[in-house]
């Protein structure tokens, strides 16, 4: 690769630092506003199956509209669709604001996060087919990289943040107004570089080909037959699905670790601190020589991971089981993001974001819905620990479905399908 030796190549194209560093505080901004949200909803219910149906409020309108966003993100500007979502969040985090500041019902919040599950979808796709437009191909790697590096800050410092402000979340939800509205600046003064392809925007593809079912689904048909990619986005599927705890941190931080919403927070920053500090590492190393058991191998670590936080009844264990839980993660981010981006021309690049949003992102929802149902029948500790379990078989299943998965040569050899 060209920027082998060098780790901070992307962050020196401007257009990517710019964006990169918008994107940081736009997570952070959501991560605050959920986290401070969960602890509003447990606190106000006492009930591990409500914050199951605050997953889901997020979840179901990324599954209704992840797909119509990344074929937006493929016709319409990416930039434009970008600050779009922000200002959502932005409309969320106000209303949020206003059921905090006037003691609201319940379920205005759900409301509210359900309009944060609309800027998601529409933000995801249109963020990750950005990036090559403001790097250059032999760059895509090491921006995949520094971008799951953002979000890992982000994801540490959003829950910390909110833990801190949970107690004031008047306070907290206005911050995050603030932050997005900054957002919206900064990406502004982006300029993405044009392509072959856009026409008559930078994402491609002309309005009657953009505006077909054929064309809306193009993404669903090109992951599905292009095996290396919907391996990773299976095995990362049901990981995801399965394996999560975070969900629950809120029950385990009262009922199980006995702390307050300082603690709660960060617990609730562990995994994304374990994450940026294995991102830190993949990204001052040479690329991964065999990515396929790599990522196979994360992936059960973070199975046995999740499965040791479960039985976990000491504050400190919990805190390292849940660092673990993110290194590990966090490389199975990276391997994916980056077989993503290198296997998919730039003109599918918004729909094919958008299918992973639908079957990653937004699995992060629906496996909190998951885990707060399943451990309201069956208790946290047994919740958590089958969900670790389950992780471990989807391992097996998938090194022996896909064994190319096992042979997978270094990422930056791999070429885009056609």
């Amino acid at each position: 690769m060209p920027d082998a030796h060098d780790p901070y190549a992307a962050l020196r194209r401007r257009d990517f630092a710019l964006l990169l560093a918008s994107n940081v505080l736009a997570a952070t901004s959501a991560e605050v506003q959920f986290t401070v949200a969960e602890w509003e909803i447990f606190r106000r219910t006492n009930s591990e199956a409500m914050l199951g149906y605050g997953g889901l409020a997020q979840f179901l309108p990324l599954l209704l509209l992840a797909l119509p966003a990344g074929q937006a993100a493929d016709w319409f500007s990416r930039k434009y669709l970008l600050m779009l979502a922000h200002f959502t969040m932005a409309s969320a985090s106000f209303g949020l604001a206003l059921v905090s500041l006037y003691d609201g019902p319940v379920w205005l919040i759900f409301v509210f996060l359900a309009l944060a599950g609309v800027s998601r979808a529409l933000g995801m796709p249109a963020r990750s087919s950005l990036i090559p437009l403001v790097v250059g191909p032999g760059m895509l790697g090491n921006a995949v990289t520094w971008s799951v590096s953002g979000w890992q800050v982000a994801a540490v410092s959003g829950p910390a943040v909110g833990g801190l402000l949970a107690g004031t979340p008047g306070m907290a939800f206005c911050g995050t107004i603030a932050g997005l509205l900054i957002c919206i600046g900064m990406v502004a003064f982006i300029y993405p570089r044009e392509t072959a392809n856009s026409s008559p925007a930078e994402g491609g593809g002309s309005p009657v080909e953009a505006r077909s079912a054929r064309a809306l689904l193009a993404g669903i048909r090109f992951v599905w037959r292009t095996d290396l990619l919907l391996a990773a986005i299976t095995l990362d599927l049901f990981a995801v699905f399965l394996g999560g705890s975070v969900a629950l941190l809120p029950a385990f931080a009262k009922k199980i670790l006995d702390v307050d919403e300082v603690g709660f927070g960060i617990l609730r920053a562990a995994p994304a601190i374990g994450a940026f500090v294995m991102a830190m590492a993949m990204a001052h190393r040479r690329p991964l020589a065999r990515p396929g058991l790599a990522l196979l191998g994360s992936v059960a670590l973070f199975g046995f991971a999740t499965i040791g936080f479960g039985l976990s009844e000491n504050v400190y264990l919990s805190f390292a089981m849940l660092f673990l839980i993110g290194a590990f993660d966090n490389i199975s981010v990276v391997i994916r993001g980056t077989l993503m981006q290198m296997l998919t021309p730039d003109s599918m690049r918004g729909r094919v974001a958008a299918v992973n949003s639908v079957f990653i992102s937004s699995t992060n929802q629906l496996g909190a819905f998951e885990s707060g149902i399943t451990a309201a029948w069956l208790g946290l500790v047994p919740a958590v620990v089958a969900g670790g379990a389950g992780t471990l078989v989807v391992v097996v299943a998938a090194a022996l479905w896909w064994p190319r998965l096992r042979r997978l040569e270094p990422l930056h050899e791999l070429k885009a399908e056609s």
